[in-house]
């Protein structure tokens, strides 16, 4: 018998099963907003705070 490997597959597939549909839709939605927020959000000001902000948290970034 050959042991259960862990893929996204089966991931998504525990996450399907536990999960109910409001909490998959506010999850997409986070990750909607925060692409968003990634990818379009390019203004210098947003950038520098987040930079100053993760140096606050002890992040080094560079």
């Amino acid at each position: 018998m050959q042991a259960e490997t862990d893929t996204v597959r089966r991931r998504v597939d525990i996450a399907t099963s536990t999960l109910s549909g409001t909490q998959m839709a506010l999850g997409l939605g986070l990750l909607a907003a925060l692409a968003f927020t990634l990818l379009f959000v390019q203004d210098p000001m947003v950038h520098d705070s987040l930079h100053n902000f993760r140096h606050g948290a002890g992040i080094t970034c560079h």
